[in-house]
């Protein structure tokens, strides 16, 4: 993934971000009774939640992706870098399993943000390992 796209994505996530707050800000001026505000509250929770867990899944399906080709890849390296490149595979591999556990805990409700989070972050950086490899 280039730096452009990886640029946009912050710039996408943010702007999500930023309509999320003022969203909220505007349901709790706004002269609405408290029970409609909590469950506008609600609704809008449960659309961030969903977005997170589209990105989330887009981030396990790159990683999906990179293994596939990386797996056709793999025979051409040797010696140490091909040490290297498994060690960035089964990161990559643990990567996508974690993050799949955690989007089926936050999906039950069993998981928290931090987690999440976690998951994701480590997804990016096996997906940049990977990827990194397989530029070479």
């Amino acid at each position: 993934m280039s730096k452009e796209n990886h640029t946009g994505r912050k710039i996408a996530i943010g702007a999500m971000l930023a309509g999320v707050v003022g969203y909220l800000t505007g349901l709790l001026t706004a002269p609405k009774s408290g029970k409609e505000t909590r469950a506008d509250i609600a609704s809008k929770a449960g659309d961030v939640k969903e977005a997170t867990l589209a990105e989330a899944k887009k981030a396990q399906g790159e990683i999906g992706e990179l293994l596939d080709r990386a797996k056709s890849e793999v025979l051409a390296l040797s010696g140490k870098a091909k040490e290297e490149f498994h060690e960035a595979l089964a990161r990559a591999k643990d990567a996508q399993a974690k993050l799949a556990a955690v989007m089926k805990a936050v999906k039950s409700g069993k998981a928290k943000d931090p987690d999440l989070d976690k998951a994701i972050r480590q997804a990016t950086q096996a997906r940049k390992n990977l990827a990194k490899y397989l530029k070479a």
